[in-house]
């Protein structure tokens, strides 16, 4: 586990662009099946009415967007959908609920769920905001896998995104996570307005957490009308693939997830990440409440590029 200071990050980064495929290429071999591709699933389980003012993020309600709110899902309705991921080949199910925290009278709920979807021979993910160390622990007793709680750009970028939860209090959760024993699922999104250099603080940021991530989603903003971010200006496809191939070689045995924003990448530009050293997508009609690829054209993508579905984690 290297800790990376950002000078030599950015001295990485300089590196002409197909040297530094080139790279990411040998660090993921040297690490991967690299014709192996994890599948995993998002469900947002709660939807809407979530009181954090991210800019980005149409289920807050602090913007009016259109979308439609809706409560917890009931637990058969979550095991249904777990299922049905397991049965189309997703190895991870990530239950997403559009809270700021976990409040305690949901926390036995939310390890029954959790429970009883392990209980189905997939993995599990959860993202339900801010965590105590109490808490973290019983959703390991439960059985939890992963933990997302992404940091989404550099500390000194983040209050132009978001000013209702601190930087800090990000960290103190993935840190309570961490010493719960669970995998920490942790990255940014890109495109948001940020300099190509907060991108690489937010690996930097990434690389000195006491336990490193071993799953890192890189987002691409999917820009929602009815948000502040609707008219942001789109990330060049080049930057995006060689942020992808830099988090490949400073994080070698995590998983690079091609996260949101999928829908708008084309397929070479999909082979190219791959090629890069991203080993992960999210698969299936949609994550969270914006609209993914098609499952056929994902599987019909991986057929092209001789690519597998990864049945289980090594």
């Amino acid at each position: 586990m290297k800790i990376w200071q950002l000078e030599e990050v950015i001295e990485l980064s300089q590196t002409p662009f197909f040297e530094l495929i080139s790279k990411a290429m040998e660090v993921h071999k040297a690490n991967h099946n690299a014709n192996e591709v994890e599948i995993a699933t998002l469900c947002s389980i709660k939807t809407g009415s979530c009181p954090e003012d991210c800019k980005y993020c149409p289920q807050s309600a602090h913007y009016n967007t259109g979308l439609k709110k809706e409560p917890l899902m009931d637990k058969e309705e979550i095991l249904k959908h777990a299922k049905n991921a397991k049965e189309s080949g997703a190895t991870r199910f990530c239950m997403g609920a559009a809270w700021k925290r976990l409040h305690a009278k949901d926390t036995e709920k939310m390890c029954d769920i959790i429970s009883s979807v392990k209980a189905l021979g997939i993995e599990t993910c959860a993202t339900f905001g801010t965590l105590t160390q109490e808490q973290a622990c019983a959703m390991k007793e439960a059985g939890l896998d992963y933990y997302n709680h992404n940091l989404d750009t550099s500390e000194e970028f983040y209050d132009k995104i978001i000013t209702t939860r601190p930087y800090k209090e990000r960290l103190e959760t993935l840190e309570h996570v961490a010493d719960a024993g669970i995998n920490i699922c942790c990255g940014g999104i890109v495109g948001m307005g940020e300099t190509f250099e907060d991108r690489l603080k937010m690996l930097v940021t990434l690389s000195k957490m006491k336990v490193q991530p071993n799953s890192i989603p890189i987002n691409m903003l999917v820009r929602v009308k009815g948000t502040p971010l609707e008219n942001a200006k789109p990330i060049d496809s080049f930057e995006y693939i060689r942020l992808v191939a830099i988090t490949r070689i400073m994080f070698p045995k995590a998983f690079v997830r091609l996260s949101a924003g999928r829908i708008n990448m084309s397929d070479e530009m999909q082979a190219m990440c791959f090629m890069s050293g991203a080993n992960s997508i999210f698969y299936g009609e949609k994550l969270l409440t914006t609209q993914n690829n098609d499952a056929n054209s994902d599987l019909n993508l991986l057929t092209r590029l001789d690519l597998v579905q990864m049945k289980k984690h090594h």
